[in-house]
């Protein structure tokens, strides 16, 4: 039985309170999402709120059923505080990939292109990139725990499970498979993940 910890509980409300405003179509909601910077409709505080947003309520239970299935252990093992700091470490770290990679891709388009997706620029929300980085520490910290995949049914230990998610991630993006789905940021917030528990133990903190 998965007892909840404090700061996976939280994240838990918050998300699943913030998905359901959203359908509610508040006039405030779409501007949570981050936007291409340089267009009008970003804001500086979508780098934060874009987590807390999801497109639809598969992506939601998804997303929360990783944070509940990994997070309650891997809070216990860092602690609260560090916990809350390193899922926003990687969320962070995970934007400013995207970001990167996503200016790279606009500065390609000819002067026409980029006036007309800069009056209506493409949007990321979710907290996938966050929730990579904590897969990663999982299996970095707890490499021979035993997980249940769910397609199929089977038994993994966590060090494979990282390793498979990873690659299909990188596949997917090489495959320009669903193009939707920001694989970027699920590359980048678990590198950042990777990077600072690789910073911790080398400095011993």
């Amino acid at each position: 039985m998965i007892r909840l910890t404090d700061v996976v509980k939280q994240l838990l409300i918050i998300n699943v309170l913030i998905y359901f405003l959203s359908q509610l179509h508040l006039n405030f909601m779409p501007d949570m999402a981050m936007y291409y910077p340089g267009s009008d409709q970003f804001k500086p505080y979508q780098i934060i709120t874009h987590m807390f947003m999801h497109g639809s309520l598969t992506h939601l239970f998804f997303n929360m059923f990783m944070l509940f299935t990994f997070g309650p252990m891997l809070e216990s093992f860092m602690g609260s505080k560090r916990f809350l700091f390193y899922y926003f470490f990687c969320g962070l770290g995970a934007i400013l990939t995207h970001t990167i990679m996503w200016y790279l891709e606009v500065q390609q388009y000819n002067p026409l292109e980029m006036a007309a997706y800069l009056a209506h620029p493409g949007s990321v929300v979710g907290a996938s990139g966050a929730l990579f980085g904590v897969l990663i520490a999982f299996g970095m910290y707890f490499p021979d725990q035993k997980l249940m995949l769910l397609f199929p049914p089977i038994p993994l230990k966590a060090k494979y499970m990282v390793i498979l998610a990873i690659g299909l991630e990188v596949y997917l993006q090489a495959s320009e498979s669903q193009t939707q789905v920001a694989h970027f940021a699920h590359l980048g917030g678990a590198l950042f993940g990777f990077l600072i528990i690789l910073f911790w133990r080398k400095t011993g903190k």
